[in-house]
């Protein structure tokens, strides 16, 4: 049996700083009523567009100029009031920065970057997530696949992305052979192929296989009574698959039991057997069968014999039914299917 890895959870799942300026004096409650705290979530979320908007602004400020040098656009000053070229947007802009972490911040909400986004490349101010080695926005880190948030759920790593459950097993798990359908957690190989647990069974009675294992027939599993039932080779006399020891003989497979005389089910003697019409035979049934049995005695006739009445005889058994003298000389009369001696006959019948 074969077991995949549990899914990875990510290592930060949505953090927030919570910092408290222990050091700052004690101030008396004011008889109005303060103004409501906004959201830590929003304001931070807002702080991380502005922190973007800003860095954005840094980099177009630090790109060189494309075309000739413009002459600035005259604008009104104040009179004592100078400002040096060069330094207005980027005081202004430090000034405006300072002035809204220190806001953030004596409202309780860390102005800090944590890190760039591992998605966007941005700085991260607010909520972190922290899987695959870097930081991301919780809203960044999304599934592979289908896109889905995966900030506070197991995932699945593959070649460095993440990959929700879902679509981490449609994607790369292994196939049954059975249902076609992703294996997610105990498996089977054989044949060549996995499977559901359950689903490697008998492809003809559908029963999970025991101790005993299985067979296999054309790629397809076979539990051994099926496929015994279905491939074994089959005895000539009771038609029953042979499983164990057998006899070959008249082009077919025997039971040993079975290999009897096909008229009276007597085993052969010695292992001598005659044949007629692909049927065992014993020697006297071979005989009946062939008519070659003495009329007389009913033993088999195999050396010299007589052949009258339509019947064979033994020539010692060919003899008068009435004087029982032996008919040797060939003349003899019949009576009702029977030979008289030519005295006895003429003094029996006149």
């Amino acid at each position: 049996m074969s077991q995949f890895p549990s899914s990875k959870m990510a290592e930060g799942e949505e953090k927030e700083d919570q910092s408290e300026d222990k050091s700052s004096p004690t101030v008396p409650p004011s008889p109005f009523p303060a103004p409501s705290k906004p959201s830590a979530t929003s304001a931070t979320q807002e702080l991380d567009r502005l922190m973007a908007s800003l860095s954005d602004f840094r980099v177009q400020n630090h790109l060189p100029a494309s075309g000739p040098p413009q002459p600035p656009a005259s604008s009104p000053t104040r009179e004592g009031c100078p400002s040096p070229p060069g330094q207005t947007s980027k005081g202004s802009l430090d000034t405006m920065l300072g002035l809204l972490q220190s806001d953030l911040s004596r409202r309780g909400v860390p102005t800090q970057a944590k890190g760039l986004c591992g998605s966007c490349n941005k700085p991260i101010a607010g909520q972190v997530v922290t899987a695959l080695g870097r930081a991301w926005h919780p809203e960044h880190f999304l599934c592979s696949g289908c896109s889905t948030t995966l900030g506070g759920s197991s995932f699945f790593e593959k070649d460095g992305a993440p990959f929700c459950p879902e679509c981490y097993f449609e994607r790369f798990s292994p196939r049954c052979g059975f249902c076609n359908q992703p294996i997610r957690h105990k498996m089977v190989t054989a044949l060549g192929t996995h499977w559901h647990p359950e689903h490697f069974c008998c492809v003809s009675c559908g029963e999970p296989f025991g101790e005993e294992g299985f067979h296999e027939r054309e790629g397809r599993p076979y539990c051994q009574r099926d496929f015994l039932q279905l491939f074994a080779p089959r005895c000539q006399g009771c038609q029953g698959p042979i499983l164990d020891n057998y006899i070959s003989a008249l082009s077919a497979l025997w039971h040993p039991d079975c290999f009897v005389c096909r008229e009276c089910l007597a085993p052969f003697s010695g292992g001598s057997f005659f044949e007629h019409e692909g049927r065992p035979l014993c020697e006297n049934h071979f005989h009946a069968q062939r008519g070659s049995l003495c009329a007389t005695c009913g033993l088999p006739v195999t050396g010299r014999c007589v052949s009258a009445l339509g019947r064979r005889f033994h020539p010692d058994h060919f003899t008068c039914t009435f004087c029982l003298r032996p008919l040797t000389k060939g003349s003899f009369q019949e009576r009702a299917s029977k030979p008289y001696c030519q005295p006895c006959f003429l003094k029996l019948f006149g």
